[in-house]
Formats: C-alpha cells, sequence, structure tokens
C-alpha cells in the first residue's frame, strides 16, 4: 500500500531515511514516481500505524498547546496573572541602544539613580553579589531584564560568566533576550541547554523603525535574519511593544524563526509609539496560534490613536504611523 499524506510517503515496510537523488526524480522506486521538488531531500518512508501514531501525538500536543495558552492568557489581575517568567536575575545591567520605549532605562535614570547600580547611568555594567545567587529546579528565570546582555558593549567575559554560573544550576530554565541576537552565534558552543535564546523583534518595517527614531538597536530585518539562522532548538521571540507591521511578511519571519514561545503586546508607558490597530495585531495572534508553539498574550488593547480617532470622527483609524 502506498499513500502520500501531508507530504510524507506512507508505506508498509521498516522505517528507513532515504535523500532523494536527481536520477530518482526520473526512474521509479518500487511503484513511486517522486516528483522533483523531492530531488536532494530527506524523505521519511514508514509504517502506515507509526505514521498515524505519530500524526496522532502531534495533534494531541497542538492541542495541549492550545490549552498551555488559554491558561496563560486568560484574565487576570496584577500578581495573579500567569507569566512564564518566575524571577529576574540582574547580573548586568545597562543597555547602549537608547530605545525611545525603554521602561528600564527610564526607571533607572529617575526612581532608582541613586542606588549604586546606577549612579552612572545606564551604562552598562556588572554585578559581583549577583554570581551568589541560586536558583530552585524549575524556576524560569529572565536574566537582564534590567539591560541587554548581548549589546556590543557588555564585555564577552562578563557574558561568559553568566553562562558559567547558569551552568551550575542545569535543572532551572533561563531566558535571554536581546535586540543584538547576531551576537549570540559568537557564544554558540557556549550556551548550556537549559537556555531559551530570544530576540525582540517589534514589526518587520526597517523603515517605520528609522523614520520614527525607535531605537539604535541593529535593525527589525537584521535581526530577524540572526533568529532564523540561529541554530538553537529554544527560541523566544518577543513582538513588545509591537509596531504597525505589514501582516503576511511578519506573519512569515516569524514562521521562519521557529520560536518556542512568543510574547505579543502594546506598549504599557504612553510612549505613541506608531502601533498598529487592534484589529491587525489580532489578525496576526490567530496566525501565530496556528504554528506548533505558545503564544502568550500581554498588553492588548485598541492602539493610541484608535480612542483619539472617536473625537475626531474616525479620521486617525488607518493611520498608526502618526506619533
Amino acid at each position: 500500500m502506498v499513500a502520500m499524506v501531508d507530504n510524507v510517503i506512507v508505506l508498509r515496510i521498516p522505517v528507513v531515511k532515504k535523500r532523494v537523488s536527481k536520477a530518482s526524480s526520473k526512474s521509479s522506486i518500487g511503484r513511486i514516481y517522486l516528483s522533483k521538488r523531492w530531488v536532494e531531500r530527506d524523505v521519511a518512508i514508514m509504517d502506515w500505524r507509526d505514521y498515524e501514531q505519530l500524526r496522532n501525538i502531534f495533534q494531541n500536543l497542538f492541542e495541549l498547546k492550545n490549552i498551555v495558552e488559554a491558561l496563560f492568557n486568560c484574565k487576570a489581575v496584577g500578581k495573579g496573572m500567569f507569566n512564564i517568567v518566575s524571577r529576574t536575575w540582574n547580573p548586568v545591567t545597562g543597555c547602549s541602544h537608547l530605545c525611545r520605549y525603554c521602561w528600564a532605562r527610564r526607571l533607572a535614570e529617575t526612581r532608582l539613580k541613586r542606588s549604586p547600580r546606577y549612579r552612572d547611568g545606564f551604562i552598562p555594567k556588572i554585578h559581583e553579589q549577583e554570581f551568589k545567587a541560586t536558583f530552585k529546579p524549575g524556576e524560569f528565570v529572565f536574566v537582564s531584564d534590567m539591560g541587554d546582555l548581548f549589546c556590543e558593549q557588555v564585555e564577552d567575559e562578563w557574558i561568559l560568566r553568566v553562562l558559567d554560573h547558569i551552568r551550575k544550576f542545569p535543572k532551572t530554565h533561563f531566558l535571554l533576550l536581546t535586540k543584538n541576537p547576531r551576537r549570540y552565534r559568537d557564544f554558540l558552543d557556549r550556551f548550556p541547554p537549559n537556555v531559551i535564546l530570544g530576540a525582540t523583534i517589534e514589526t518587520n518595517r526597517d523603515d517605520l523603525y528609522r523614520e520614527h527614531r525607535i531605537s539604535g538597536a541593529p535593525l527589525p530585518s537584521l535581526r530577524y535574519k540572526a533568529m532564523r539562522d540561529l541554530k538553537w532548538s529554544k527560541k523566544f521571540v518577543s513582538v513588545e511593544p509591537v509596531l504597525d507591521f505589514d501582516l503576511d511578511v511578519f506573519a512569515q519571519w516569524i514562521e521562519e524563526i521557529e520560536p518556542l514561545i512568543v510574547y505579543v503586546g502594546y506598549d504599557n508607558y504612553g510612549n505613541r509609539l506608531p502601533e498598529p490597530p487592534l484589529r491587525k495585531t489580532l489578525a496576526l495572534i490567530e496566525r501565530l496560534s496556528k504554528l506548533p508553539c505558545l503564544v502568550i498574550r500581554k498588553t492588548i488593547r485598541p492602539a493610541w490613536f484608535e480612542g483619539l480617532s472617536r473625537y475626531m470622527g474616525g479620521e486617525l483609524e488607518e493611520r498608526p504611523g502618526l506619533a
């Protein structure tokens, strides 16, 4: 019995793996004729029952994903909100990207400016006392939420010290998040297996980023390419704060990155960024929810100009770039 289901050739023979050669596209293998699109591709040939079992497992996992997403995204208030992060750890603080919306810089330069950590401003700095920290199995730790561990001004030695400390806690999950994911490749052979490598990608539109002077970080397209090409099984994308985007292109970017987790959310600090209308963001979330990854909703609300448009006869409804 031969069948082609979901681009998989299913036969009643033992499992084998075969690379299709150019000659195979013209000649038959048993009763199977392979089209040109199979040339130079790995083909899985398996027993029909094994295939059905594998497909059922995948479907069950997808249902489980939907259940977990519903739990994370359920309505809750304050500390009762579901969040994958159980604690933060700041062995290195500060950043040089000068993001227009950065809450951490604002906090460091106002309420925390008398703190020893931020007396010199928000420049990158390592904190020796943080390397005494211990972590419990199963915790999900966000590393350096008060900075960017991989911005260019952070020394390699600091990053290696952080990774060496993480390695002491193999049963704890550590989330790394940066706007400079190109630098991940410099440490690829030093990352412990319990880290999730993340990048903030707020939009696919470099022109919007430049026009509104959002940040001095690498452009979104460069971050996307770095994450897409990153050879790591556990990746994370933060679309927060979300900026206006091209739906098809942006959704395709995220799909190609193959993240384990995606965060999507609007700005929380009244920065009047060039945001997308709510319906567009919800369309993105719907598209991403069809991928095999957790899609976690953060602050989801109408764009700031959508509220303003009520007083201006809807004139601003299609103008998310207005600031």
